[in-house]
């Protein structure tokens, strides 16, 4: 776990610090129609915690939801969720074809692999919800969080 967490940083220093490479994001077409399609599953498929778009990736935090209505007045034996993979297939499959139609462009879109965490209790949540929201001012876009166009947090009620 050690050796991941590790690795992971590092990888997003490379990201937000690259200077070559493709930074289609950066196209606001493009983020927007991103941040749109984030939108869109939120509710149907998942419930969206937040995102952040940078030039050059994307961070989410979201929780899959039952792909069917859960009746609470029956014992159900397992509820089955949408999946992660076919979340990510859906998500990347779409945004890749509608970039590359915004872009003039044909080919992969995005990586292959993304990094996937499971989120295991509210603490870890917090610290995950901080750490995609404070990505842009790591990488010297903005000075808070709040004044980065493509943040969102979803409004939790008090």
């Amino acid at each position: 776990h050690d050796f991941d967490r590790v690795w992971f940083a590092k990888f997003e220093r490379v990201l937000d610090q690259a200077t070559l490479g493709p930074t289609w994001l950066k196209d606001s077409r493009v983020a927007s129609m991103v941040a749109e399609s984030l939108h869109y599953r939120h509710s149907n498929v998942y419930r969206l915690d937040a995102f952040t778009i940078m030039s050059n990736h994307v961070h989410t935090v979201f929780k899959p939801l039952p792909t069917r209505p859960i009746d609470y007045f029956r014992v159900i034996e397992e509820v089955e969720y949408f999946s992660l993979s076919n979340i990510m297939h859906s998500l990347k499959g779409y945004t890749a074809f509608q970039a590359n139609r915004i872009l003039g462009r044909e080919g992969e879109f995005w990586a292959h692999e993304s990094y996937d965490h499971w989120i295991r209790d509210y603490p870890e949540w917090q610290r995950i919800i901080a750490y995609v929201l404070n990505n842009p001012i790591k990488a010297g876009c903005c000075a808070r969080w709040q004044d980065w166009k493509w943040n969102y947090r979803r409004k939790i009620a008090n």
